[in-house]
């Protein structure tokens, strides 16, 4: 690629501060100037604690750590879903020979067994006890073998038992290499966009996924809520899929756009946006440095922090140390770990990359990080909090020349849903163009020119298909499911023996087409098989574009994999279509969409024997749709190679398989204010032209 990085361990040295020399008094280190010429302390260099700075809306959990399935036979959901007890832990060479034993010693030797077996029993039985609560399908075994104290045989040598030890999995361990990524070229920022793109559709099908068989493993036993974020994020960096591991990136992370929203801090680690779990600052250790000194990377605002003030672009950011577990100060902090890397890094000039937490209902967790931008620490002080204990301040000022950060997008935006006209007093030419027909409000909006088309078209919520399509598809087949479908239901096995959507509606794996509960179906409307009839679930708005004329964006944060809309039109044959084409209309033509479905829960970067959904089958769409005189919103979406958006084929009010319904659904988290992209496939074979009614 055209990409230049640039090796931040050869900067050139910058005037120390204030604060620099404090620290150089009690540490020492070498600064490795340009020329490979270095600068020795007269001190040994100490190697500072860590104590990473915990954020206080995060609850520490461990990473759920799954094991292989050995059985190549198993099917794809097998490998993934299996569910097994982690192995206990040994080490036989831990086993110390013991020397023979004198008859003086027998009854010494009887009382030490009996101690051992009474010690070895309640061990065993805390210890499934444990695993039970853990994992909920773990048993207390009779047998006195429980694998974590084992019992030594008669004519055994050795008196202690041995331990077994399970081998983790080996992955790459993160890079201690500090670069810079610069000049990348239109089709290098392309290309890691995508890449980008394909392992977040990955870490998103993986969680959505985990997540559904976790319930259904645990069942009524299911005590706190799956942690499918940790279980993803787990599989994937034992498969090798973290991105970012082989250097360590100081400032923007290619790929990454500011704005882009991820609702679980595992994410941020996945993607290398900032590679701590758990600590707001994310920097080289001194340890791994090449000139002794830490750096660092990264920071994580939440506003969570007593002494934090956030506002904007100009944000004093309080160091780690000195917290009590209810995030309460409770003694001074020190310069060290994270409190020096920043120190450090205002010292060299380094900026840092800064994600904000904030709060977010509704959502799938509890707050959502967004991603700012690059900050440079202009200043570094020791103050008195509010507590009353000393901490160290960072002032830190926004980079110039960078995009609007996604935060102010999304307190803007929440102010568009409530009182649109109060921030737009110009530019609106309808608050809801559906005139009600949608369960959300669909705007319309143009501050560029007086083009008013979108008023001038009939709105439809659904599509219009001809009469013959509903009489000759409807069997009256449906359901028994009262309270809402189940596993083994009548429509779960027509869809191939697993369901499309989770509990919270989101699509689970790309499928040729989704058959949902229909009139003949028993359940009520609120059945997790009925997913895209419920309408419209965010406020869209149709708005005028320089680039692309008009487009669609939505007011609210649209989750990955979530249902959008419904692509509608009139529906008409292939031989009406011809004769609609030589008077000039414009169709759409449905055969031609990218099947971007196929690209949602592929999981054969996962496992190699990912067998993709192939049923039901259905056959090559024969037909095109008129959105010239009859449309909804979707039909404003404008064409991209590189979508956000995917076309899932559904039927629900039909079982005709040559005439779906057409919907949309996210292929990522989507922010408010983000244009929303179609790939509308090949041209259109009589104009040459994509089949796009813009």
């Amino acid at each position: 690629m055209g990409s230049l990085l640039q090796d931040l361990n050869l900067v050139p040295p910058s005037p120390s501060s204030s604060l620099t020399a404090a620290a150089a008094a009690s540490t020492s280190s070498t600064i490795i100037a340009t020329d490979g010429s270095t600068t020795e302390a007269a001190a040994a260099l100490l190697v500072p604690k860590v104590e990473p700075k915990l954020e206080p809306f995060d609850v520490e959990t461990p990473i759920y750590q799954p094991q292989q399935p050995q059985d190549p036979t198993s099917s794809s959901q097998d490998l993934f879903f299996s569910s097994s007890t982690p192995n206990c832990f040994s080490n036989s060479q831990l086993t110390p020979p013991v020397s023979q034993s004198t008859s003086s010693e027998d009854d010494n030797s009887n009382n030490l067994y009996s101690e051992y077996n009474r010690i070895s029993e309640l061990f065993r039985t805390a210890f499934a006890k444990r695993l039970q609560d853990q994992y909920g399908d773990v048993s207390v075994v009779s047998d006195p073998d429980s694998r974590a104290i084992v019992p030594v045989k008669e004519g055994d040598n050795n008196a202690l038992s041995s331990v077994v030890v399970s081998q983790r999995p080996k992955y790459q361990k993160r890079s201690s290499e500090l670069v810079r990524v610069t000049d990348l070229g239109l089709e290098d920022q392309r290309y890691f966009r995508d890449l980008v793109r394909r392992t977040r559709m990955i870490y998103d099908s993986l969680r959505i996924l985990s997540v559904l068989e976790e319930e259904k493993r645990r069942g009524e036993r299911l005590g706190r809520r799956a942690r499918g974020d940790l279980r993803a994020a787990a599989t994937m960096r034992d498969c090798g899929l973290w991105l970012n591991r082989d250097k360590r990136i100081v400032g923007s992370i290619p790929g990454v756009q500011i704005g882009d929203v991820f609702f679980f801090r595992m994410e941020l680690c996945v993607v290398g946006l900032h590679g701590q779990p758990q600590a707001g600052i994310d920097y080289l250790p001194a340890s791994q440095s090449s000139n002794r000194e830490p750096i660092a990377t990264s920071i994580i605002v939440s506003g969570g922090y007593e002494d934090d003030e956030d506002s904007g672009d100009v944000i004093i950011y309080t160091g780690h140390g000195g917290q009590d577990s209810l995030n309460k100060q409770c003694e001074h902090q020190k310069l060290e770990g994270g409190n020096l890397a920043m120190e450090r890094s205002m010292h060299y000039g380094i900026e840092v990359r800064v994600i904000r937490g904030i709060k977010h209902v509704g959502s799938v967790s509890s707050k959502v990080y967004v991603y700012d931008g690059l900050y440079k620490i202009l200043d570094c002080w020791f103050d008195v909090g509010k507590s009353g204990f000393g901490v160290y301040k960072y002032k830190l000022l926004r980079i110039d020349g960078q995009s609007e950060m996604g935060s102010s997008i999304l307190k803007f935006a929440e102010t568009l849903r409530t009182k649109p006209l109060s921030v737009r007093p110009r530019g609106y030419l309808s608050l809801d163009i559906s005139n009600k027909k949608e369960n959300m409000p669909v705007f319309l909006f143009n501050d560029i020119d007086n083009d008013h088309d979108p008023l001038c078209y009939q709105y439809l919520e659904r599509t219009v298909f001809p009469v013959f399509v509903i009489t000759n598809g409807s069997n009256g087949t449906g359901c028994d499911c009262v309270s809402g479908c189940s596993d083994g239901c009548f429509c779960e096995r027509k869809n191939g023996g697993e369901f499309a959507y989770d509990d919270n509606g989101f699509l689970l794996r790309g499928k040729p087409v989704v058959f949902e509960c229909g009139v003949s179906c028993k359940c009520p409307p609120t059945c997790r098989n009925r997913v895209t009839q419920r309408g419209l679930r965010n406020r869209l708005e149709v708005f005028r574009s320089m680039e692309t004329g008009w487009g669609v964006r939505s007011l609210d944060l649209i989750h990955a994999g979530a249902f959008i809309c419904e692509y509608a039109g009139v529906v008409i044959t292939r031989e009406q279509a011809q004769i609609f084409t030589m008077n000039g209309g414009g169709l759409v033509y449905p055969n031609r969409f990218s099947a971007k479905w196929s690209e949602w829960g592929d999981l054969s970067q996962i496992y190699p024997n990912y067998i993709r959904p192939s049923y039901p089958e259905i056959p090559p769409l024969d037909f095109a749709m008129d959105v010239s005189k009859m449309r909804n919103v979707a039909c404003y979406m404008s064409h991209s190679s590189t979508p956000n958006v995917l076309v899932q084929f559904v039927l629900y009010d039909h079982n005709n398989l040559m005439f779906p319904h057409i919907m949309l659904f996210a292929m990522e988290n989507i922010p408010p204010l983000r244009e929303l992209s179609l790939d509308y496939g090949v041209a259109d074979e009589w104009t040459g032209k994509l089949a796009i009614c813009n």
